[in-house]
């Protein structure tokens, strides 16, 4: 049995969970079929299903019976897994599925799976049946489209009815087709190669269909049912569990991002902490891969379509060789724009994953005032050197312990722990780092789905750093960096300041199934004022702009995703009281913010991407999709010029001379600091450390954050003093 809190740290993997975005393009894996072939279950699935249900009723933490109501829930999840888009069944075919509506939880308990089968194989023949028509048809169809017809292509499909014919279908289709080709005109594809890109990419989806098995099949049902109880609870095949394993070791090398399906794209999920794709700097999550090309100038591969393993394969390869990836920017809504992002790939090494130091000098009137920052990738400890019994292993809380001590050293005024971007890894480590701020007491209580609750934390008394802390998080901040930001904000050790974290505050268990695994949510987390860290993540006392979309990433963003809630709380002490300062705080920052060219910058770019997001179809006329796109660009130039004007700096006639620049292109971040590589030349580092840290506005904004507190508390002691000594 084993154990999953956090996001685990790994090289390059398989998002496991079946999002219910499933199309014709999912994660599948490779027995060859020949074509119309039937698609039948087998005896060990027959006792595998009955075995899951089973564990899913009685160890999953939300305690759902596996009923009628939930059986009605699983028939339309695995008819949206199968066909998302509606654009394979008729309203016709979902009549016929509703005879399993309420009869689905009774053939899992007697280890039938005749539902799920029966609709898989009227699906495989839809789907084939419409791949050949397509490849068929293409070349006529591409000659016939007429790119000056006023119509659209729709890009939210959730609202979209069944169709009730094949008429329906066929002009669905080609409204696909065409918003294809025209995305593939406008980003500058020559006209002669459309077609047999188009031919490729659909001929390799046919082979992909004609290579389904009974454990896929058994997989996508299988998911359908367990992602209703949670997202993060999923059936791994047997396939799927090797990958895993594979992954969970490190063993891997490639570029460090996390990938997953959405429709027939492969997306970034996330990015592994000091990874490749990390330290590139350009990569995004959210982003959409559509082609991989192999070393410094080979051909870009078209992949949509592919399935996530057959991508995972074209992307890993040995450390120091290059991958290019072309991506669909996350912010943008259409797939007209592209880019190329070039990465070398390489392990992710522990040393690498490092907590490290730097100080910030703050202005603070006529005097300037030293601030510590430590940043956490992520909590990660050598677990088998724990085990040899080596005494200087590394892990989170002693490399943070040590740097602790060297920058009291220097002299800093207060510290700044910062865990953006930390997806998380050992609670063992959370629990150690908070030791290191509190004299003593409890981190972290856990719940089961016994409702029995255990408590962990630090047990016995000892010196810990008493100055004053800030603790700035982001979106992407998660599990174990919620539990630790969590304790600093119930204590009132910390000012917790950026985003509001990712909300990931549940407990997995790897469970053995006769075939496969299933990996299910046995436990939450809760804080020790007894509110979970499930969905609502850690709300930040001073609140920053968020440069991620809430309704993109994070845990609120998941289909199904266990509610926030709340358990006893436990008896503890408070270092400081906060209430008092905040509000002064928080105006303080709006005032600052407001002047601040950067801050202008990444407010208007929010709003930029929130009007992007409200586009529901694109055009499908030509000179209307060109209009559209030149639209976006200059609203994204003006929103650059606009920051450069009022820094001083020379305005851009294009976004491409700012690309040719280096600096920031509406495709970069640029309140993120850069990654540098190593260098042996400790003065240069220091130097390139320093210009890092001038760039990073919202790490300056925590400092200034955090000099305000002081200044605010010195103040107020003052005052306190004065009158007492009046009286």
């Amino acid at each position: 049995m084993t154990l999953i809190s956090g996001r685990n740290i790994l090289n390059l993997r398989h998002h496991t969970k079946f999002t219910g975005r499933l199309a014709f393009f999912t994660l599948l894996l490779s027995i060859c079929l020949p074509a119309w072939s039937t698609i039948e279950y087998t005896e060990p699935q027959r006792d595998t299903v009955v075995q899951m249900v089973e564990k899913l009723q009685e160890r999953h933490y939300a305690k759902l019976p596996y009923g009628d109501d939930l059986s009605s829930q699983h028939l339309d999840n695995y008819i949206e897994s199968l066909d998302n888009g509606k654009m394979f069944f008729t309203a016709a075919d979902l009549a016929d599925f509703e005879q399993y509506r309420s009869v689905m939880d009774d053939q899992l308990r007697d280890g039938k799976l005749d539902a799920g089968f029966i609709i898989f194989n009227r699906y495989h023949q839809r789907v084939q049946d419409r791949l050949n028509n397509v490849s068929d048809t293409l070349p006529e169809t591409v000659a016939a489209m007429d790119f000056t017809i006023d119509e659209s292509f729709p890009l939210d499909t959730d609202g979209r009815q069944w169709a009730n014919n094949q008429a329906e279908l066929d002009d669905r289709w080609r409204k696909q087709l065409k918003n294809q080709v025209l995305s593939l005109k406008i980003a500058d594809k020559d006209e002669d190669e459309i077609v047999p890109t188009l031919q490729k990419r659909y001929g390799r989806q046919l082979q992909n269909v004609t290579k389904y098995n009974s454990q896929d099949v058994f997989q996508i049902y299988a998911n359908a049912l367990t992602e209703l109880y949670d997202p993060h609870t999923n059936y791994l095949s047997p396939r799927s569990t090797e990958n895993f394993n594979i992954n969970m070791s490190l063993s891997l090398e490639g570029i460090g991002a996390v990938l997953q399906m959405e429709d027939e794209y492969t997306k970034v999920s996330s990015l592994v902490a000091k990874g490749p794709a990390d330290k590139a700097g350009e990569l995004r999550p959210s982003d959409r891969i559509v082609s991989v090309g192999q070393g410094a100038d080979g051909p870009l591969e078209d992949i949509i379509g592919w399935r996530l393993d057959e991508v995972v394969q074209l992307i890993r390869g040995p450390k120091d060789t290059t991958v290019r990836l072309e991506v669909i920017p996350a912010k943008s809504k259409s797939t007209d724009e592209r880019k190329i992002i070039v990465i070398v790939r390489n392990k992710v090494k522990l040393e690498e994953q490092s907590a490290q130091k730097k100080v910030l000098e703050i202005p603070a009137g006529d005097e300037v005032i030293k601030i510590g920052v430590i940043d956490i990738p992520a909590f990660y400890i050598d677990f088998e050197a724990m085990r040899r019994g080596e005494k200087d292993y590394k892990s989170t809380t002693r490399d943070v312990k040590n740097l602790l001590q060297e920058l009291e050293s220097d002299g800093v005024d207060g510290i700044i722990i910062d865990l953006r971007n930390n997806g998380g890894g050992s609670l063992q480590e959370a629990n150690e780092l908070t030791g290191l701020f509190i004299e003593y007491g409890p981190t972290v209580q856990i719940r089961h789905s016994s409702r029995k609750v255990w408590r962990d934390g630090k047990r016995l008394k000892s010196p810990y750093y008493e100055g004053p802390l800030v603790v700035l998080v982001n979106r992407l901040s998660a599990s174990a960096s919620e539990i630790f930001a969590g304790a600093m904000q119930d204590y009132e050790r910390a000012i917790i300041v950026g985003d509001s974290s990712f909300g990931k505050g549940t407990v997995q268990t790897l469970v053995p199934l006769t075939e496969g695994q299933l990996k299910i949510t046995e436990s939450k987390f809760y804080r020790i004022s007894g509110e979970s860290t499930q969905h609502r993540g850690v709300v930040p006392d001073v609140e920053f702009p968020s440069i991620y979309d809430a309704t993109e990433i994070g845990e609120s963003a998941l289909d199904n995703a266990l509610r926030w809630d709340q358990i006893s709380p436990v008896r503890h002490i408070n270092y400081d009281d906060f209430s008092s300062v905040l509000p002064d705080l928080q105006t303080k920052f709006l005032e600052r913010s407001a002047n601040n060219p950067d801050f202008i910058f990444l407010e208007d770019q929010i709003e930029l991407a929130q009007a992007t997001r409200e586009i529901t179809a694109l055009p499908l006329n030509e000179k209307s999709r060109i209009a559209l796109r030149d639209t976006q660009k200059a609203k994204a130039l003006s929103i650059e010029n606009k920051r450069r004007k009022a820094k001083g700096e020379e305005l851009l006639t294009s976004l491409q001379d700012d690309e040719e620049e280096g600096s920031h292109s509406d495709d970069s971040d640029p309140l993120a600091a850069n990654e540098n590589d190593e260098d042996d030349d400790a003065d240069s580092e220091q130097k390139d450390s320093e210009e890092d840290v001038t760039d990073d506005v919202l790490l300056m904004e925590a400092g200034y954050v955090l000099v305000d507190a002081l200044l605010l508390k010195q103040r107020r002691y003052a005052l306190h003093h004065a009158e007492e000594a009046v009286h």
